[in-house]
């Protein structure tokens, strides 16, 4: 017989309403937006109380912010986990897994991206901490690729990071806005043309 009283019990029933929550938030703000969405319909929707969504969150933003970081925070962990491959081959995993979750639900990102672009106090630096990640991920990667002789010697892997990074959000404002319907195809290609003026020669490519 299950002890509910158990502390590894009510960890984990404390999980699962938290994600319960989460998930009927994200239903809630797609469904009618972030403006008209209301504590109680998404209580209604995770089955629990008004106040049991307050208990976990607080405010209908802080809601937000949890929605997005949360799903961030796993795309990214399943991208990184199987990042792999050459330099392009390895941002275009990253690429693909956020754009996917964004265009999963798309009238949902436009309000998730409009806010967490505009976060404040610890949730900014969460997401800062988010986008961290990916820069490390990329950093790395591209030492590699100079290491390997793909790229010229003295290349800064963290400017390259950082420019795929403006090139990733380029396009992602681009989608948002209704210009871009491929944003993955469009930074792929921006990345391809600046990566070109950073190869070596090919006969010094080739003596590798």
């Amino acid at each position: 017989m299950i002890d509910e009283n158990e502390p590894g019990v009510r960890a984990a029933q404390k999980a699962a309403t938290r994600e319960a929550v989460l998930e009927a938030a994200r239903s809630e703000f797609e469904a009618v937006g972030f403006e008209a969405a209301n504590v109680r319909s998404i209580a209604k929707r995770a089955d629990v109380s008004a106040g049991t969504v307050l208990h976990h969150f607080g405010e209908k933003k802080e809601l937000l912010y949890a929605a997005l970081f949360d799903d961030l925070e796993a795309t990214l962990d399943r991208a990184l986990a199987r990042s792999s491959g050459t330099l392009e081959k390895q941002a275009s995993t990253l690429g693909a897994a956020v754009f996917a979750y964004y265009q999963k639900r798309p009238a949902l990102s436009r309000t998730l991206l409009k806010e967490s672009l505009f976060a404040e106090g610890a949730w900014a630096g969460k997401f800062v901490a988010q986008t961290q990640r990916v820069h490390v991920a990329l950093t790395e990667a591209v030492k590699r690729s100079v290491d390997e002789g793909a790229l010229v010697s003295g290349t800064s892997a963290e400017a390259v990071s950082a420019a795929w990074l403006s090139f990733f959000y380029f396009a992602l404002i681009g989608w948002v806005q209704g210009a871009h319907g491929t944003p993955l195809a469009l930074v792929e290609h921006l990345f391809s043309q600046h990566l070109a003026g950073l190869r070596p020669p090919p006969s010094k490519r080739s003596r590798r």
